[in-house]
């Protein structure tokens, strides 16, 4: 575990995520008090990313719970595994077994138990406790919000035929949220809170440069700025960092050296998700947006 907030920094820039001060304080404060970190913020802006790199730089499991509409119990949490229970009832009858609360005890033990993502996160792997990501819980209903609560306060799972499952050394728990709905103040209680924001512009080019490393300089350049300057505008859905991380790849990909209106316009689709923004773009306002992001760089020198 980082002893500082500056190793903090230093852990997560091991994995080429480059994370701000006050990130890294947070990140710091959630692993010395063992308490769930809830971040929030647009999509695309590496808050999957900082458990992927937590689990690689402190060599621990990760277990992620991808959430949806719908997401039940059962899917994310435990079941039995009612055909092997099935079968064990049919032969203690054969065998003439008719003690109820043995064969209760029996069929509901942990032979038949089904560990979801949930309980595997309580469950050390190698003397390990995992990073536990519960990825986009804007995405689920407020009755499996309102589960998690057991969770992320005291580590533990109620499970009515089995009992209660704790967990001996609590996970590192990384909750997402790209906020398409409020998540309960009740869930944000039990976590420590951070907004993730879209980077500036040395951060964003930094990335590129560790992301991208065959993207030339003066390349790299033009296309943070070209993003940059999009995310000002009344986009659809502004693009984030994987997107910006997408089109540097694909314009290299290409053999570009720089930034022109037909290259942007045939490569849209890697930077913008949505048909509205795009034709925008490939119109007047594009080449508009070029222009001055070609003025701004020359000025710079």
């Amino acid at each position: 575990m980082p002893g500082s907030i500056d190793a903090m920094v230093d852990l997560l820039a091991s994995g080429d995520y480059l994370a701000g001060r006050p990130l890294a304080t947070v990140l710091f404060l959630a692993l010395k008090m063992q308490r769930p970190l809830f971040l929030e913020g647009e999509a695309g802006v590496g808050k999957t990313e900082i458990a992927k790199v937590l689990s690689k730089a402190l060599d621990r499991p990760l277990i992620r719970l991808q959430c949806y509409e719908g997401l039940d119990i059962a899917s994310a949490v435990y079941e039995w595994n009612y055909p092997a229970q099935m079968l064990e009832i049919r032969l203690s009858e054969a065998a003439g077994i008719s003690d109820r609360d043995r064969l209760e005890h029996d069929i509901f033990s942990e032979r038949y138990l089904i560990r979801r993502p949930v309980l595997q996160a309580l469950q050390s792997q190698n003397g390990k406790a995992p990073v536990f990501l519960i990825d986009e819980l804007d995405r689920t209903d407020e009755a499996f919000e309102a589960f998690l609560l057991e969770v992320l306060s005291d580590f533990q799972v109620t499970i009515p035929e089995f009992g209660t499952v704790r967990a001996e050394t609590p996970p590192i728990v990384i909750v997402t949220s790209n906020r398409t709905r409020e998540v309960h103040d009740a869930l944000k209680r039990r976590c420590l809170y951070h907004w993730v924001d879209y980077p500036k512009a040395a951060e964003e080019l930094e990335i590129i440069r560790r992301k991208v490393p065959g993207c030339n300089a003066a390349l790299s350049a033009e296309i943070v700025a070209y993003v940059q300057k999009l995310r000002t505008i009344d986009l659809f859905k502004n693009p984030g960092v994987a997107e910006t991380i997408d089109w540097a790849t694909a314009l290299t990909e290409l053999d570009r050296l720089a930034l022109d209106p037909e290259t942007i316009s045939d490569t849209l689709g890697t930077l913008l998700k949505y048909q509205d923004d795009i034709a925008r773009i490939q119109g007047g306002e594009g080449q508009k947006l070029l222009a001055e992001v070609s003025a701004e760089l020359k000025a710079a020198g």
